[in-house]
């Protein structure tokens, strides 16, 4: 953490008082704490004079510490330790806060801390020539997943580009801030998977459906859908004045979704450097592929193996594995190729399904229990 001090006394105020509105919230909020705990409204208090303000300064400090009966050192302490206060002045439009921890830098976040420094000022904490902006690096904001992010103020703008930021950052120094959406700058909504859901998206089946019910509109029935039914999804151009994105920035956006540095573009582990076309189940006519049989009248019940399960054994059986004896003879390329088809990689050998399955194989549940010292599964 860098070393924060107050500002140099020739830019402090000689004073400090809440408006009439702020002193009567302040009041009420020191009032929520037991008599002799009123310390505990400190922070609440400087977040207050900082939005009066749009900064912590000394004198703000000492008339907080004088309404909590607090010695001005704890005060300064607190204002001192914690990031959200700002310990100098800030753009009066805009205070832009740069997210530089690991997920946002390996996902571009040098990229806006460059147009920081190039339309606003080459160092943190310094304002722009007319006073409106002024920015910052931080640490994590909270939104890992919808990296790189910036907050302004009160509110996050989430999955950015250079471009995006410099449209941000122009509406903010046109006085136009508010007509930017905080959020996800892309199509996603929150910290859904930007390219669409991954899982649990197959059709619900009809029977569990949940039911419309009907209502009655100037006397007409109308079907109402359930109240968690999706939102529809429209290709039209966006209208509302709260625009996410500048027109031009629309292609970049859905670009940055994919991370920086991609194993396969830059040539990371072997796998990555394999072609498409081989990257992913094994064949069925591969070499290695274990022997399927017959299903028999009463095949094993592979699930008593830990690791497998309903779906997984439902996949054994499609290959043709039905009995414990096949599982306790797998060699190791056989194990692996299982293990790539599964595309659970590592699971066999990590829950050594080969001894599990000798041990039923040979005694069923009893032997299981001699070797492993308890019930399968």
């Amino acid at each position: 953490m860098s070393v924060r001090r107050l500002a140099d006394d020739n830019v402090q105020p000689a004073s400090f008082a809440f408006s009439k509105e702020n002193a009567a919230w302040a009041k009420a909020t020191i009032n929520k704490y037991p008599k002799g705990r009123q310390q505990s409204a400190v922070i609440p208090l400087l977040m207050r004079a900082q939005e009066q303000d749009g900064w912590v300064t000394k004198a703000a400090i000492e008339s907080v510490a004088d309404m909590l009966d607090m010695a001005y050192i704890r005060v300064l302490e607190v204002a001192t330790f914690y990031t959200q206060f700002q310990l100098l002045p800030i753009g009066t439009r805009a205070h832009i806060q740069v997210c530089g921890t690991t997920p946002c830098m390996l996902r571009g976040a040098e990229d806006l801390i460059n147009v920081c420094k190039k339309r606003i000022h080459a160092e943190p904490f310094h304002r722009n020539e007319s006073g409106t902006l002024s920015w910052e690096e931080v640490e994590c904001q909270g939104a890992c997943v919808n990296a790189p992010m910036i907050m302004i103020f009160k509110d996050s703008f989430e999955d950015l580009t250079p471009t995006q930021l410099e449209h941000i950052i122009d509406r903010f120094d046109a006085g136009k801030g508010a007509t930017v959406e905080p959020g996800p700058q892309i199509d996603r909504i929150t910290s859904a998977p930007a390219g669409g859901l991954t899982s649990l998206n197959e059709p619900e089946p009809a029977a569990k459906k949940a039911p419309t019910r009907a209502k009655t509109v100037d006397g007409d029935s109308v079907i109402v859908p359930p109240s968690n039914a999706a939102k529809p999804t429209t290709d039209a151009v966006e209208t509302d004045p709260k625009l996410k994105t500048p027109a031009n920035a629309k292609a970049e956006a859905a670009a940055n979704t994919k991370v920086k540095g991609d194993a396969r573009a830059e040539g990371g582990d072997e796998a990555a450097k394999q072609p498409a076309a081989l990257v992913g189940k094994p064949s069925l006519e591969d070499k290695n592929r274990p022997a399927g049989i017959a299903r028999p009248e009463t095949p094993d019940d592979l699930e008593l193996i830990s690791g497998v399960g309903p779906k997984i054994g439902g996949i054994l059986h499609e290959l043709g594995i039905f009995t414990f004896a096949q599982v306790a003879g797998w060699k190791k390329a056989e194990r692996e190729w299982v293990d790539g088809y599964l595309n659970f990689k590592g699971r066999i050998e990590r829950d050594d399904w080969v001894k599990q399955a000798k041990a039923l194989a040979k005694g069923g549940e009893a032997e299981y229990i001699r070797v492993f010292g308890k019930k399968p599964r």
